[in-house]
């Protein structure tokens, strides 16, 4: 590689990093008390899917608390969560974007409280590609895991 064809070759390296962060989706949020469906591909997990689909089902999590405590706990998981950034939250929702560290891939995360129900329903899913090889399922699993709500 000559000293002309390095600029040439970061910048190629460097658009295919930023790349890889996709567009922020328009359809996520709670919508009649429900979030947005997961894709047919597999980069999703939601408590919304169907219990007998066992490749984006995840039961919801019941909450004990009072709703500001249980949010809180779990806003303090998440900002403890490394490549996190909280982008939207209201009263009984929170939205996330966890970042890879290698490539810097994106996954839109949303926690929900249904306060009737007394349930924590969640959706992660990848904005990009169409396998995660178990990300989202696994980051939800550890962010569930010993959440005392």
């Amino acid at each position: 590689m000559n000293v002309k064809t390095i600029p040439i070759f970061l910048f190629l390296i460097l658009s295919l990093i930023l790349g890889c962060t996709g567009t922020r989706p328009s359809y996520l949020g709670v919508k009649s008390e429900r979030l947005a469906d997961c894709p047919a591909t597999p980069n999703c997990i939601s408590s919304f899917a169907e219990p007998t689909d066992k490749e984006h089902y995840r039961a919801a999590v019941p909450y004990k608390k009072n709703l500001k405590d249980a949010f809180a706990i779990l806003k303090l998981k998440l900002e403890q969560s490394p490549r996190t950034k909280i982008i939207q939250e209201n009263p009984n929702y929170i939205y996330t974007e966890f970042t890879s560290r290698l490539m810097r891939y994106v996954d839109d995360v949303e926690f929900y409280f249904d306060e009737k129900n007394k349930l924590l329903h969640f959706r992660s899913a990848s904005r990009l590609g169409k396998s995660d090889l178990g990300v989202n399922r696994s980051r939800i699993e550890f962010i569930l895991k010993d959440l005392e709500i």
